[in-house]
């Protein structure tokens, strides 16, 4: 049975759509609970394969149609039967579509060999349970400064773009027509009236 609970509101160009990942109700619940408080876009599903099946990745068509709900973050417990955190951030990551959402991996346990494999994976960060307000809101921060960038960085190769198209309309003359061109035999220019030579004017011959 596949667990999907959506929580929905208005967007806003703030505002932030996490998928947490989790199979203890309670910590489902504390993670929704602080996502909520930070005006964020929860979806909360109980396994790593219900977290695929939302993401469209286990082969068949996403339930929610996730290419129309944008998912800016990830959070997944470490700890879940059938599938890890480890193994759902390695599905992830092994996504043309989805390896640039960042995935955050959570645990009860500090063990510095699944921290390390984790960030090694492509995880943004490891944060050990219980979770924490400054945790989520941190995290929040960092998301939104990251779209930001991207968003900048979209306009600039945008307006380059741009440039370089209206840059291609001014075609330089070929080296060859230039040359061809210096090499005719243009017709002469006339003189100016100074280079002229002058002309003897007839005299008048005054009779009576």
């Amino acid at each position: 049975m596949v667990l999907v609970k959506k929580q929905r509101s208005n967007c806003s160009s703030n505002e932030l759509h996490v998928l947490a990942v989790d199979d203890s109700f309670v910590d489902r619940k504390v993670v929704e609970r602080l996502l909520k408080i930070s005006s964020c876009k929860v979806t909360v599903v109980e396994s790593g394969r219900s977290a695929l099946q939302f993401l469209g990745l286990d082969g068949e068509t996403s339930c929610v149609g996730f290419d129309e709900l944008k998912v800016n973050l990830i959070m997944t417990d470490y700890s879940m039967p059938g599938m890890t955190g480890y193994e759902l951030l390695k599905k992830i990551k092994g996504s043309s579509k989805l390896r640039e959402i960042p995935v955050v991996v959570m645990s009860s346990e500090n063990i510095m060999t699944r921290i390390d494999s984790c960030i090694e994976e492509g995880a943004e960060e490891f944060l050990v349970k219980p979770l924490k307000l400054s945790d989520v809101e941190r995290l929040k921060d960092f998301i939104l400064k990251g779209d930001d960038k991207n968003r900048k960085n979209n306009n600039s190769n945008s307006l380059s773009r741009k440039r370089k198209s209206q840059d291609d309309l001014v075609l330089p003359m070929p080296m060859a027509t230039l040359c061809s061109a210096r090499n005719h035999d243009f017709p002469s220019q006339p003189k100016s009236m100074l280079d002229q030579p002058l002309q003897k004017q007839p005299r008048l011959v005054q009779t009576d």
